[in-house]
């Protein structure tokens, strides 16, 4: 029963799915029984997929599910903005494979038969999920009566609503996965490379040739001499319209007020310092007072004179404990220093380790366990080399049986340092980092040095609650004095304001640049152009972090192409280039009657380059850069023949070939294997990726997050 009770304990925090739950039901219940025109089904539709509607209250629903999960999963109680925009992107990817993927798995007949669920649960293939939550730590094997006692216990009522939640999400992604699965195997033996494109495939790889070349770049004509009409723009935008393809986005364009700190809130700053400093003298816990008082944690770290700066270190290693120097002014605060300890310690340290990696063996309880078994098994007599070349993940050190030589403080990240350094030499500790679990045994310490331990009261400068209202009643101002977008552009310009602008699209969780900022996103989507734009509270002044907006909508972008005037800044660059072009491949052409390169260069008053090894798959030629077009016409030229002007990206090129190199590689089995494999390995992607363009798709996220 000791498994059914660690997933009792992993469970328990999915009281509060049965408690979130209700409370929605209890909301929504009373949201749905009333009668405002918001609550029609249709207000609460967050997506429709392929004709089926999704309802808010089931997506959140499902969200809730999956975040008490992610808790339970990492550890966490509270969640971020972060996490919570990663789990409902997660639900919502979830709903849309089933949605769409669901009628494709019928048609073709795919399906998970009660048979293979109960082998990837009880049988001879058992899911990875399963070999995780039930391997035994001791012996590394599955414990098969564990997973029998707790499938009893579900089925019998025996274990709780939480243990059984937990258990039908498990058992849901065992399903999903292996549907999905099949699928993909599905389509990849559908796929199949034959002899001839395996043998094509060879010559291109083995094949690299060396060249000659000239250039003339497109910055050698300026962009003065060279005529753009508006008609050449737009043929050119006609000709290339679906570069100019676009999602619907909005443009907002806006002014902050940042709030920063006055000289005034830095005088505080260092009068409160100033204050504290004879009580921060007398306190006899130093590690409590800073932790309670400081905007930075104490640090039970020794240092020797030379890991501090100068003027630090002269005080540090001259004075008592007790001392106390400042403050002084560093880093946007000021800081007290006292010394709150001196000690002779070992400047380093020899040990040795056993990494376990907590993905190896299940999670980081059970790396805990073997590393606990390790340690009693060398207490006992086992050899820490034998054990460290079987079981440390650390490859390095492991064939030096978990040697790893001498190390100096800060060396190793902070847990690990501080059971080597603090610890006696051969005793056996077991520390936890971001690596994994550590066994780890110093086995020599070097010469004692003086070292000593510092306290220090950080109190950064910041602005205060004043200067908060200072800058609030400065962008109020100015958003009350301009409530048009006409008067928002004048008054920026007359203050001499910096306007910014950025384009988003509905879903996009915030402004570049502006924290948490998806309100200011989601207002851009309920306004109409020119329009100022306000918080859910009506509100004109936007706050993030530091940070007052106040906004326009200068733009709504439809789904489409992209205007014409819009992209005209880039279309003449693209016909500037197009023409400069076609003068310099007529000015090469004419150069080229020399008929020898060197005779060409010399005509167009340039040198003669070399490049080396170029072969078809190839992306950045040596000396030249990315040009396709270069690489695409000498690995088909026959050697010491001149090409005809080539246009590039940063010029036009005529070339020579001078070499063809041939490598020997004819195993077409091999490439066969390698192409089918890269196939197979796309497929998984792009066969979905089809589906779901082709599925109709209603997305209405944006209105509910």
């Amino acid at each position: 029963m000791a498994t059914l009770q660690r997933i009792r304990n992993r469970a328990g925090i999915l009281v509060a799915i049965i408690i979130g739950l209700a409370l929605v039901a209890f909301i929504l219940g009373d949201i749905l029984n009333a009668s405002s025109s918001l609550l029609r089904p249709n207000q609460l539709k967050i997506a429709e997929i392929n004709g089926e509607s999704v309802q808010y209250p089931e997506f959140q629903q499902k969200v809730e599910e999956t975040a008490e999960i992610y808790k339970m999963n990492t550890g966490q109680t509270q969640l971020n903005d972060n996490a919570w925009t990663q789990i409902r992107e997660q639900v919502w990817q979830e709903y849309l494979r089933k949605g769409i993927m669901t009628d494709v798995y019928d048609e073709l007949g795919l399906a998970v038969s009660g048979d293979e669920l109960f082998d990837m649960v009880q049988g001879s293939n058992l899911h990875p999920v399963i070999q995780q939550l039930f391997t035994n730590p001791n012996t590394g094997q599955v414990d098969r009566s564990a997973v029998l006692n707790f499938l009893r216990a579900i089925n019998s009522g025996a274990a709780t609503a939480q243990q059984k939640a937990y258990w039908l999400y498990i058992e849901e992604q065992i399903k999903q996965e292996r549907i999905q699965t099949k699928y993909n195997n599905l389509v990849s033996k559908g796929l199949f490379v034959t002899e001839a494109e395996a043998q094509n495939s060879l010559n291109e790889k083995n094949k690299n040739v060396n060249i000659e070349f000239v250039s003339l770049p497109y910055t050698s004509i300026s962009d003065s001499a060279v005529s753009v009409s508006d008609s050449d723009m737009k043929a050119y935008y006609e000709k290339h319209k679906e570069n100019y393809k676009q999602g619907a986005s909005r443009t907002i364009e806006y002014v902050t007020f940042p709030v920063t700190a006055t000289e005034e809130d830095d005088d505080n700053t260092l009068k409160w310092v100033e204050d504290v400093k004879a009580e921060f003298a007398n306190t006899q816990d130093n590690a409590q007072y800073v932790n309670v008082n400081s905007d930075v944690r104490f640090q039970n770290v020794y240092e020797k004179k030379e890991d501090l700066p100068e003027n630090i270190a002269e005080f540090a290693f001259s004075g008592n404990v007790g001392d106390v120097f400042g403050p002084i002014k560093e880093n946007n605060a000021y800081r007290l220093v006292k010394i709150d300890d001196i000690k002779d310690l070992p400047d380093s340290v020899q040990a040795r380790h056993i990494l376990i990696n907590p993905q190896t063996v299940g999670d980081y309880d059970k790396a805990l366990a073997l590393a606990d078994s390790l340690k009693n098994l060398i207490e006992k007599g086992a050899s820490f080399a034998s054990l460290a070349k079987e079981y440390s993940e650390d490859t390095g050190s492991a064939a030096k049986g978990g040697d790893l030589g001498w190390f100096k403080r800060n060396q190793m990240v902070k847990p690990f340092e501080e059971a080597a350094f603090n610890g006696d030499v051969n005793k056996l500790y077991v520390a936890t980092t971001q690596f994994g679990v550590h066994l780890i045994q110093p086995t020599k310490k070097g010469k004692e040095v003086k070292q000593v331990r510092l306290a220090e009261l950080v109190r950064n400068i910041e602005p205060s609650t004043k200067t908060f209202q200072l800058v609030y009643s400065q962008a109020s101002k100015f958003a009350s004095e301009n409530t048009s977008g006409s008067s928002f552009d004048e008054a920026i310009a007359a203050q001499g304001l910096n306007k910014r602008a950025a384009r988003v699209a509905e879903n996009d969780r915030q402004v570049v640049g502006l924290q948490d900022s998806r309100s200011l996103i989601r207002s851009a989507y309920q306004a109409d152009k020119n329009d100022i734009l306000a918080n859910n509270e009506g509100s004109t002044i936007f706050e993030f972090g530091d940070n007052f907006v106040v906004a326009k909508l200068a733009g709504i972008q439809d789904e489409g192409y992209t205007a014409f005037a819009e992209v005209m800044p880039t279309i003449k660059l693209a016909v500037l280039k197009e023409k400069k072009g076609d003068a310099l491949v007529a000015k090469m052409k004419e150069a080229a009657s020399a008929g020898d390169i060197d005779a060409i260069a010399t005509k167009l008053g340039t040198t003669v380059n070399a490049a080396s090894n170029i072969h078809f798959d190839l992306y950045s030629v040596p000396v030249i850069g990315v040009e396709p077009a270069v690489v695409g016409t000498v690995v088909s030229m026959e050697q010491g023949k001149l090409s005809a002007p080539i246009k590039g990206n940063r010029g036009v090129y005529i070339t020579k070939v001078t070499a063809i190199n041939e490598l020997d590689n004819t195993n077409v089995d091999a490439e066969k294997a390698r192409l089918e494999q890269a196939l197979a390995y796309r497929a998984n992607y792009q066969a979905y990726e089809a589906q779901r363009k082709a599925a109709e798709i209603e997305d209405r996220r944006a209105k509910f997050y």
